[in-house]
């Protein structure tokens, strides 16, 4: 059915898999500094989170994939060329791959975790320290584990857009199973075939995640009740 090119597609959707899941931990780190300077009351660094959030959530995916890779590999080698170095250096598409899809996606879970945290009730907080906890002790124990419960909806959210938008990878040049359908179609003038492939394997990939992440919230959810008004 695929002419021999099954096992190629396959191997690209196990690189894109590996692509989104290194992803999303950057993403999840820079999320959660940028929720950090987002929500400080130090004026220079809440405007620094704003800033980060609202320029890349306002460019299109594309045009930051395409600026990271050609405009950082052109700073790159501007850099070591300044330092010395006359070697052309040449950016893996794979690491520009998931720094730029984390940087983007960073943006996003920002806002979650921002929000996620600003929906716990203060007196929690207030609780925790009446009890003698210490400020890092209410932030661990009591904080953390329920702004994770709120932000799961969001964060499941974000990954099912990220692991859809790794598709957009392939046009720096990274063999994703996107690059390599598209290669196969080319070479046996089948497009809708193989496409319809890599669309059911997205379709796979987000839907055994969705089942997951929907665990994941149910035993976080475990005591809490939803009020129906």
């Amino acid at each position: 059915m695929l002419h021999g090119y099954g096992s190629s597609i396959l191997d690209g959707a196990w690189l894109t898999l590996t692509l989104a899941l290194l992803a999303m931990l950057l993403a999840i780190s820079l999320g959660l500094v940028g929720a950090a300077c987002r929500l400080s009351p130090v004026k220079w660094l809440a405007t620094l989170g704003e800033v980060y959030a609202t320029v890349v959530r306002g460019i299109p995916d594309l045009v930051l994939i395409l600026l990271v890779f050609y405009g950082g590999q052109d700073l790159v080698n501007r850099l070591a060329l300044a330092l010395g170095y006359q070697q052309y250096i040449d950016i893996n598409p794979f690491i520009a791959g998931v720094c730029t899809m984390g940087f983007i996606f960073g943006a996003y879970l920002s806002e979650t975790f921002r929000g996620a945290f600003l929906a716990i009730p203060r007196g929690q907080a207030e609780a925790g320290a009446a009890y003698g906890m210490s400020g890092l002790q209410v932030f661990w124990r009591i904080s953390v584990p329920q702004m994770v419960r709120l932000a799961i909806p969001g964060f499941t959210n974000n990954w099912l857009v990220l692991t859809k938008s790794t598709a957009l990878i392939s046009v720096i040049g990274l063999q994703d199973m996107m690059f390599k359908a598209k290669n196969a179609a080319d070479a046996t003038h089948q497009p809708f075939t193989f496409f319809l492939a890599v669309a059911a394997l997205y379709l796979l990939m987000t839907s055994l995640s969705l089942l997951l992440l929907r665990s994941v919230e149910k035993r976080y959810s475990v005591g809490f009740k939803t009020v129906e008004l």
